[in-house]
């Protein structure tokens, strides 16, 4: 279990923190948790949720990943992206309320310009997900934004 609360490990806020806690944080890979429960933001009228939200657990674990690493370096947590994804495969189409699920992922690859690779699965009482993701961390992430920000100005 990981020492910091999820709130510290994402840059996401209130509604949009999908996952519960991190199970299990290591050099290469993160195993994360949440319990399906009724009323968020993605939620259908029966409290599930659709299996494309998945992909978005996937990716929160990944940024929980990092996150982890920010922490134990002593930095900040800084935003990534979501590139795309690769192979998304369920076997089901939606995870129903009460259900646990648990996500890992392991790093596959991640170069010095903040390109990575992640093998995500998804599991639960008779639920498997696959999908690879392509994530991206530019080194200097205020930076990034800013000269993107001047660059739509022109």
């Amino acid at each position: 279990m990981s020492r910091w609360p999820i709130a510290e490990l994402l840059p996401h806020a209130g509604e949009m923190i999908l996952i519960d806690e991190v199970l299990h944080y290591a050099a290469e890979s993160v195993e994360t948790r949440l319990m399906v429960r009724p009323g968020g933001l993605f939620n259908q009228a029966d409290g599930s949720l659709p299996a494309w939200v998945g992909i978005e657990l996937m990716a929160q674990s990944v940024a929980a990943y990092a996150g982890c690493q920010a922490r134990q370096a002593g930095l900040p947590v800084e935003l990534g992206f979501l590139l795309g994804t690769r192979n998304f495969q369920c076997n089901v189409e939606r995870f129903p309320a009460g259900a646990e699920l648990r996500i890992q992922a392991l790093r596959s690859l991640q170069d010095d310009n903040g390109m990575g690779v992640f093998e995500c699965t998804l599991s639960g009482h008779g639920i498997e997900a696959f999908a690879r993701l392509n994530v991206f961390r530019p080194p200097q992430v205020a930076g990034y934004l800013q000269e993107k920000s001047q660059e739509a100005e022109l």
